[in-house]
């Protein structure tokens, strides 16, 4: 009678186990989108906001806004910088800037940038409208272009007492090879023609 409580007990608790195993795991794969969904929401480490538009009233507060360029791993084989290094703006001022990105390898490549701005604290002030790191990008050998993006500063930065020391904003790009290079490659090359015997 003991062994059959024991072997039932034994059996509870392995099943517990792996139902904290699986468990486990779920989180684990979640927590990537989740985390991401959370900075996106929150502007936590430094992640910046999505707007349609700017505000239609400006503020009062001058900010300089800085720009940053990285690529992630030599692989991919580009050179990226801004156009500008610097811009001066009044809150709620929308503004367009440029980063220029050249590859500079022999092949075709697909690159995806991400993003954050510093101070980390000024992510859920600092609005864009339009980004080229919205999609991944395609480059040519020797190919180069310029991209563009919109943002402002949002007014409300003024009324944050954590962010009267923020004079200045530094938004940081940061280039890496897409996953999925190669199914966005074979897309784009047309199609070869069959051989006709």
């Amino acid at each position: 009678m003991a062994a059959r409580s024991q072997s039932a007990a034994n059996r509870r608790v392995a099943l517990a186990m792996a139902g904290v195993v699986v468990g486990m795991a779920g989180l684990a794969f979640a927590s990537v989108p989740l985390y991401r969904l959370f900075c996106q929401v929150t502007g936590y480490g430094g992640t910046t906001q999505r707007a349609v538009s700017a505000p239609a009233e400006l503020g009062t507060r001058t900010v300089t806004v800085r720009f940053n360029a990285d690529v992630a791993s030599q692989d991919l084989g580009w050179a990226f910088k801004p156009v500008q290094n610097e811009i001066r703006t009044v809150t709620g001022e929308e503004h367009l800037a440029f980063y220029k990105v050249r590859n500079e390898s022999s092949v075709p490549t697909v690159g995806i940038a991400t993003f954050n701005v510093t101070p980390h604290k000024a992510g859920p002030y600092f609005q864009k409208i339009a980004c080229f790191c919205f999609s991944e990008q395609e480059l040519k050998p020797g190919e180069s272009m310029e991209m563009p993006v919109s943002f402002f500063v949002d007014p409300a930065i003024e009324k944050d007492p954590n962010l009267r020391d923020v004079t200045t904003i530094t938004l940081s790009y940061t280039f890496f090879r897409a996953k999925d290079e190669k199914a966005r490659l074979s897309q784009s090359m047309p199609p070869t023609s069959a051989a006709v015997n």
